[in-house]
């Protein structure tokens, strides 16, 4: 038989194992692959101790919303919070939907591949961006209390991340 016959199948599972790593490692076998860049280290999947998507508009309606993913005792959670009114700034009584749900490690793993590729850099106030964010920041073990902000590598990998909370907070 052909050795390049089997060139295709080679090909295909090599690329499988590329583009779908898991929160475990692009390999599925080293759990301290990084996954995102922090200036000149890497976050490490296992080191992710939390994270906050978090946007408000004063646009009429006002909106905010926050997305949290924690650990807490060694569970994983994802926490939500929507707030709906007619003024602005929306406070707490304006919140509408809220609720806290534990993540399987499915879950987990995917909230932890849909950040790969992003990026953290130190936080800077801009008082003059005046944007409605999403504002994003990532925390995990060793950086010395610094909050670090996040950025996704791409607007779609953005929306794709708030698909996936989205089909959190309806489950």
């Amino acid at each position: 038989m052909n050795r390049y016959l089997y060139l295709p199948a080679a090909i295909l599972l090599v690329t499988a194992g590329i583009l779908l790593p898991g929160c475990s490692g692009a390999q599925d076998t080293a759990s301290d692959t990084p996954v995102i860049k922090a200036g000149s280290r890497t976050v490490k999947p296992d080191d992710i101790t939390e994270f906050y998507w978090t946007t408000a508009s004063s646009t009429f309606p006002p909106n905010y919303q926050r997305y949290r993913f924690y650990i807490e005792d060694g569970v994983k959670y994802f926490f939500h919070e929507t707030r709906e009114g007619t003024q602005f700034p929306l406070q707490e009584e304006d919140i509408t939907a809220s609720g806290t749900k534990t993540l399987s490690d499915e879950e987990w793993d995917t909230f932890c591949r849909l950040l790969g590729g992003g990026t953290v850099k130190a936080r800077e106030e801009d008082l003059s961006a005046g944007d409605s964010g999403p504002w994003l920041y990532l925390y995990w073990k060793n950086d010395n209390g610094t909050i670090q902000e996040y950025s996704f590598p791409d607007y779609a990998a953005q929306k794709t991340f708030e698909s996936f909370c989205i089909s959190l907070t309806q489950s």
